[in-house]
């Protein structure tokens, strides 16, 4: 990977990656039996930008069945922008899936109506 590096454009858009240096390259990966293996620049500090629609996904998996999940958000791709509101017009208001803006919002809606402390319940799951 490091000879791709210059290759692409920071998103200058997001203020939060606008200032990020695009040579900084890492991964860092924990197995289910906690095993940690990085390499790179792996305990660079990064905003975590949509990873965190997994996250979130994640926590409600925990306190809703699959079933409550997915009538209030769909599984399929959406061949459509992230941040795009089309497909939820035209389809009785169900999100594609919970990786798109709107299919998120579905997903937070639902922490907010079952945890009582959502926010602190998130900041737990991304501090691990």
């Amino acid at each position: 990977m490091r000879p791709l590096i210059g290759q692409g454009k920071v998103a200058d858009y997001i203020p939060a990656l606008a200032t990020v240096d695009g040579s900084r390259l890492g991964i860092a990966i924990c197995t289910v039996d906690g095993q940690l293996f990085q390499a790179g620049d792996a305990q660079e500090r990064f905003s975590i930008q949509s990873i965190s629609k997994v996250l979130s996904l994640v926590v409600a998996m925990r306190h809703y069945s699959e079933e409550e999940i997915w009538q209030r958000v769909g599984k399929d791709p959406s061949g459509s922008p992230f941040n795009s509101l089309v497909q939820l017009e035209m389809e009785q208001g169900i999100p594609r899936n919970p990786f798109i803006n709107a299919g998120a919002l579905v997903v937070c809606d639902m922490l907010q109506g079952r945890l009582s402390a959502p926010r602190q319940r998130m900041l737990e799951v991304v501090r691990g």
